[in-house]
């Protein structure tokens, strides 16, 4: 229940300078805090695997009830662990912080950037058709080999692999399987040679999501 300013300037025992109201606040304070902890990654500020379950739930659902699809990108930074190597892991650390801030800057207020684990990231993209998911990715991806993260004596350059998938009312992949769909994108991905982005057909998504010439051409720019 929501307390307006008023009434949290009411002391509950008709004090005028009331202890208990700072209680409150601190209390206040920190559940706000441990409800924030609760799901976000302590190290990337993104949101954490739990809020990604959670959130994945509720876009599921709302795609079935709405018919927006909803897309799924999988990212990977590719060869972490020869940074790790080289640098120490505190550097390596540095560098996932690096990425999600430029994941997190990218996105729109509606998508849900999160930390999958590792050095792999999940990002809930709501109401966002194939072609858009793809051109989102590879602007990302752009970004990410583009924007190298400047240390004091050293500059360490980071690419990624993507894969996206797009969620659709009617289709019969359960939740787990879809994800797992999404994560071969990324295999492919890499298997590939790295710093690219793997999706489905487009021909299988054109009647759902009607391509016009706008969108084709942001798709290869």
């Amino acid at each position: 229940m929501d307390i307006s300013d008023n009434e949290t300037r009411i002391c509950p025992v008709g004090e005028a300078d009331c202890p208990r109201l700072d209680e409150l606040a601190y209390a206040r304070s920190r559940m706000e805090m441990l409800a924030e902890q609760v799901h976000t990654d302590a190290l990337t500020g993104l949101y954490n695997y739990r809020h990604f379950s959670r959130m994945m739930e509720q876009e599921w659902e709302r795609t079935r009830r709405s018919g927006q699809p909803a897309a799924l990108v999988m990212v990977d930074l590719d060869h972490f662990k020869r940074i790790n190597d080289q640098w120490g892991h505190e550097t390596g650390n540095r560098v996932l912080r690096h990425c999600a801030r430029l994941i997190a800057g990218m996105l729109r207020k509606i998508d849900v950037p999160c930390r999958y684990g590792g050095e792999e990231f999940a990002l809930i993209l709501p109401a966002t058709p194939l072609p858009r998911a793809v051109s989102a990715a590879n602007r990302l991806r752009t970004a990410i080999a583009g924007t190298p993260l400047e240390l004091d004596s050293v500059t360490i350059s980071a690419t990624a692999s993507m894969g996206v998938n797009v969620y659709r009312k009617g289709d019969t992949l359960e939740m787990d399987a879809f994800i797992e769909q999404t994560d071969s994108f990324l295999y492919q991905a890499k298997k590939e040679g790295r710093n690219r982005v793997c999706h489905p057909d487009f021909k299988l998504f054109r009647p759902e999501t009607q391509v016009g010439r706008e969108e084709k051409e942001d798709l290869f720019r």
